[in-house]
């Protein structure tokens, strides 16, 4: 009997021991490995707060629905198969939830899904899904892809919202190429609904990374989710506006110290810190405004202090508060993300964030200690003393790093986008990937591609960081188009006097004509290497290609009947040694905005104003080559070769969109207007109506692709030193550019 006893004791211990191993017990071995994951990835000492981990509730934003009333519509069921399936794929990382194989053969390139009859799709999941279609990265084959992107709108997971679709379990189950979701990317702002709002999607991801908003540290998974920021509908498809600290001066000092202004929150989540502003307002520098003017019962709820912070809230105008203020919080709302953290960004206000938990925008590239204050929201009454203890130096510095985090990554859907898949490929070519001086300096991740050279000292934005200078010798790209019948042809002239160039390495003659090839003995005997290389496809796009002949780190183009002296040649390069991130050159063109025809026209009258240096007689950074080749879109590059014209307007548009500055031009011979239109093809080229039609249409095709005109106006010209004074011919450098 006392052994049945033993027997059944041992065996109700064993069956609860096995039910306690089900239930929780695996996962503590995970939730410790994570723990040590973050403070691997994410923690650093030298934070002005630190940063907390606790377990946090994710939150609702501030313009949906939080009344209990309209909250108690979901079902016991809906609730239960909600939680359920919360990050089982809790422990994946690359290297054990990604298929590295299929990115080998053809590269990082992302299939997205065909769009399913009846299935409705926000107007910002669509932006996401046209990014993608019009990148470089996008295939319609799903055999070529490397990572799968879902038609279905994933966006908005609350049960609540009109956005919400539902039985997406079910429909993502029966996708076939789902395979639990192994190299699939799925976007998220919102998740979970009222009462608690986790941050679970409402199915099963799987394998599956997340590009998601309001993420916690707890739920992330570093270096496999991404963390992006919370969008509005309203947030430009493409381009989006420039930052606002060109409309403020130094010192950096602005009226308000620090601002906020939001909703306060009665009930429920994402209470406490904003009902605690009212401790650190003084309406004085330190304006902190919250009101109680939202949801359907908000009186129903209303404590003593609602009336006197409807008044004061009223007050202020909330867009002259965040132009005219030097910090601007950012307080959790009911999820841990907030628009404030965007709308901070922009205006040049320094975001203090105080949402603990919360995984920052882009956090595994991004330095947030550059350009925020990451503060702790138990420190709440620290934060006026902290802000006023920072040096003006420090803040201009914070400020200026937000215009270019901003401007970079955040402006518009397809930035953050492409931000996301750029940080997924770099972990897929881990050998090719960007450094952090290329993610947290201009001009960005996005416009420096690690494809092209490991070493910072190959591109042209880092010459000045690093301390060195450009390899001081160039390579002449003419592009020939013509066949060569005479000696006494343009080109044959302009190789000689390039040449001549004391910083002539190398002369590429492009053959982009149909007629043979001319035997060597055709070209003039010089000083430096002639290569007579085929263009490719004999199309125009081709004298922009990545050649690997091009040895230099400066490349002069020049279009076969263009005419120079050498003069003009040493004074280009030598201005462009100063400026190698710029197009310099000669021949200048203007952009402007008809407010009749509602579009961008072309001007290429010739005044002080301009915008462009035509590449037929231009010096530039190699690299541009390269970003011309392969960050432009197969469309653009097309439309050039249809019409064999425009490549010189889209060059200009490209390193503009980069540098955000002018080109510049140089002086030229007093007679080089005059023998530049002399020549018999130019001039009849520059005279056909169609030939100028065609460069209005581009230029607005162009300023459509890259969502904003990028073109810069200038009226900087560089002369020689001396160029204009009376004294002797022989004191001057450049005494020939005067003379001709």
């Amino acid at each position: 009997m006392q052994a049945k006893k033993r027997y059944l004791i041992l065996l109700s211990a064993g069956a609860c021991l096995v039910l306690l191993f089900y239930l929780g017990g695996v996962q503590l071995p995970a939730a410790s490995r994570s723990r040590h994951d973050r403070s691997r990835n994410g923690y650093r000492p030298d934070q002005p707060w630190p940063h907390f981990s606790d377990p946090l509730q994710p939150f609702l934003p501030w313009d949906h629905t939080d009344t209990e009333e309209y909250n108690l519509h979901i079902s016991p069921r809906q609730k239960r198969d909600v939680n359920t399936s919360v990050y089982k794929g809790k422990r994946c990382r690359m290297d054990s939830c990604f298929d590295f194989s299929l990115c080998k053969k053809n590269g990082f390139k992302v299939y997205v899904y065909p769009q399913q009859k009846g299935e409705k799709i926000s107007e910002s999941y669509q932006n996401i899904l046209s990014t993608i279609e019009g990148s470089r990265f996008y295939t319609s084959d799903p055999g070529q892809a490397c990572l799968f992107v879902l038609s279905l709108d994933t966006l908005d997971r609350d049960q609540l919202s009109p956005q919400y679709v539902h039985n997406l379990k079910t429909k993502v189950q029966n996708l076939p190429l789902w395979n639990d979701g192994r190299n699939h990317l799925i976007f998220n702002l919102y998740s979970g609904t009222w009462p608690d709002y986790t941050e679970d999607l409402g199915f099963d991801i799987g394998q599956a990374m997340l590009a998601k908003a309001s993420i916690s540290t707890d739920n992330f998974r570093p270096n496999f989710d991404v963390s992006i920021p919370l969008f509005s509908k309203e947030h430009p498809r493409t381009g989006g506006d420039r930052g606002f600290l060109k409309y403020n001066s130094i010192p950096p000092f602005r009226k308000y110290m620090l601002v906020f202004k939001g909703k306060r929150y009665l009930t429920g989540i994402g209470s406490d810190t904003r009902n605690a502003l009212y401790h650190v307002h003084n309406a004085e520098d330190v304006v902190l405004l919250t009101t109680c003017k939202h949801g359907k019962d908000w009186q129903k709820h209303k404590d003593a202090r609602c009336d006197k912070d409807n008044a004061e809230y009223d007050k202020y105008d909330y867009k002259e508060m965040l132009h005219n203020s030097t910090f601007c919080l950012v307080p959790r709302g009911r999820r841990l993300g907030s628009f404030r953290f965007l709308e901070a960004l922009q205006a040049a206000c320094v975001p203090v964030m105080l949402s603990n938990g919360w995984e920052l925008p882009f956090s595994e590239i991004i330095d947030w200690n550059t350009a925020a204050v990451i503060g702790d929201e138990r420190l709440l009454l620290q934060i006026p003393t902290t802000v006023h203890s920072i040096h003006q130096d420090k803040i201009l510095s914070l400020r200026q790093q937000t215009q270019f985090l901003w401007e970079a990554y955040f402006s518009s859907v397809e930035k953050i986008v492409l931000t996301t898949l750029e940080i997924i490929q770099d972990r897929v070519l881990e050998h090719g990937s960007r450094s952090s001086l290329m993610w947290n300096s201009h001009p960005g991740g996005l416009f420096a591609l690690p494809q092209y050279s490991g070493y910072l000292g190959d591109f042209p934005f880092y010459y000045a960081t690093l301390g060195i200078k450009p390899y001081p010798k160039f390579t002449a790209v003419i592009h020939a188009v013509s066949p060569l019948v005479s000696q006494s042809q343009p080109i044959l002239k302009l190789l000689v006097a390039v040449a001549k160039s004391q910083y002539c390495a190398q002369i590429i003659v492009l053959w982009n004509c149909d007629k043979p090839l001319p035997s060597k003995h055709r070209w003039p005997a010089t000083s430096v290497p002639v290569i007579v290389i085929e263009g490719e496809n004999k199309v125009m796009s081709s004298r922009f290609l990545p050649y690997e002949t091009i040895v230099t780190d400066a490349v002069l183009s020049l279009d076969e009947d263009t005419v120079l002296s050498t003069t003009e040649v040493d004074f280009a390069f030598t201005v462009w040694q100063s400026f190698p991130e710029r197009i310099v050159g000669y021949p200048a063109r203007s952009h402007f905005w008809d407010s009749n025809k509602e579009r961008w026209g072309y001007t290429s009258k010739w005044t002080n104003d301009y915008s462009m240096v035509l590449t037929g007689a231009a010096i530039y950074h190699r690299y541009y080559h390269y970003l011309y080749t392969n960050y432009l879109p197969t469309s653009l590059k097309s439309m050039v070769d249809q019409l064999a014209n425009c490549e010189d307007i889209l060059m200009n548009f490209l390193v503009s969109a980069v540098t955000k500055l002018p080109p510049i031009k140089v002086t030229q011979k007093k007679q080089y207007k005059e023998t530049m239109m002399g020549q018999s093809s130019r001039a009849s080229r520059w005279a056909d109506p169609d030939h100028f039609a065609q460069r209005q249409t581009c230029m607005n095709k162009f300023a459509s692709w890259f969502g904003a005109m990028p073109l810069v106006h200038s009226q900087m010209r560089l002369d020689p030193v001396l160029f204009k004074d009376q004294v002797s011919i022989l004191r001057k450098k450049y005494r020939d550019i005067e003379r001709l």
